[in-house]
């Protein structure tokens, strides 16, 4: 190559000089310097995207760090047979519901006419969910309905969608049979 120090060896110069432009030419050492976001992930896990009912899947990056463990990284998945490893505008934005500084950490309730929230530790706020399921249950119970046994209640249903997966609908299907639920549906496409 003709020439000698940062103007030959600036890639512009090379491909003008003969070189095909495609390998070595294109390439500068800020290029060979790049590394991958991904590269400090010590676990990867598989996930499925919160946003729609879709289900596409991601591929969650996990770094382990001195402050503990942190997602680094939330890609599609390209084994997902929903999405192939794509992902819409919202679903590629997804690793800021984790790592935003702005996202809550804690249970919030606010109290029936209450006109402000309050913090709740996790184990308090299960108690209240535990215990007005059961006050649901035992109110709303139905042993008969027009001279028919049906053991069941109306008070309790739920809707899962495509975030998730077989596993957990067949567990929610399992709890609310044993509840005696009969309101269950699910969108589950994986």
């Amino acid at each position: 190559m003709p020439g000698r120090g940062w103007l030959a060896r600036w890639p512009v110069i090379r491909q003008l000089t003969g070189e095909d432009g495609r390998s070595d030419a294109a390439r500068s050492s800020r290029t060979d310097a790049l590394r991958p976001r991904t590269e400090d992930a010590g676990t990867v896990a598989r996930s499925i995207c919160p946003y729609c009912a879709v289900g596409c899947g991601q591929l969650v990056y996990v770094e382990d760090g001195p402050d503990g463990r942190k997602v680094t990284q939330i890609e599609g998945d390209p084994d997902s047979p929903i999405s192939r490893g794509r992902l819409c505008p919202k679903g590629s934005a997804s690793k800021q519901l984790v790592t935003h500084p702005g996202r809550q950490t804690q249970v919030l309730y606010r109290r029936p006419y209450g006109t402000a929230w309050e913090r709740l530790d996790l184990d308090t706020a299960m108690e209240m969910i535990a215990d007005r399921v059961a006050r649901t249950r035992r109110e709303t119970w139905e042993e008969t309905h027009e001279g028919n046994v049906v053991r069941r209640t109306l008070g309790i249903a739920s809707l899962g969608g495509a975030t998730l997966d077989d596993e957990e609908n067949y567990l929610m299907k399992k709890l609310y049979t044993a509840l005696g639920a009969i309101q269950v549906e699910n969108q589950a496409r994986i």
